[in-house]
């Protein structure tokens, strides 16, 4: 199993920009598919980007060209760059993880059900 834990919340203007990592710990003799999640207030949580076992990467259409999702040679950091923010992206951020083979999906619009470990989440709140 995998323990997740993000930092990197905070607060900008629109049109900022912020980093969000998520550290992963525990057993890595497996592959995962991680993704981050986004809840606002009153709205359902929403796959935000994903990333696999062989580093292959899928976004959200209402992310793609303002984030990047990346990690670490270990695998064990994971990273969410928010660039172009806008306050419609004020949200809690949550990193989550599952298994993952060769094969199977790993896409920002699989639902959070599909995803065994989370976190504990991290804010991101954008001002106009």
């Amino acid at each position: 199993q995998v323990r997740l834990v993000e930092s990197g919340g905070g607060s900008v203007q629109a049109g900022g920009s912020l980093t969000l990592s998520c550290s992963a710990y525990g057993e890595f003799d497996v592959d995962y598919c991680y993704a981050w999640f986004r809840q606002a207030p009153g709205k359902e949580r929403e796959g935000v980007a994903t990333i696999d076992g062989v580093g292959s990467r899928n976004y959200a259409d209402f992310v793609k060209g303002r984030f990047t999702f990346s990690q670490d040679n270990a695998k064990h950091t994971l990273t969410l760059h928010l660039n172009v923010l806008n306050p419609e992206d004020t949200a809690m951020y949550y990193c989550a993880a599952v298994k993952w083979s060769p094969g199977a999906y790993c896409f920002a619009a699989l639902p959070e059900s599909n995803y065994r470990y989370w976190g504990q989440g991290t804010q991101v709140t954008v001002s106009s």
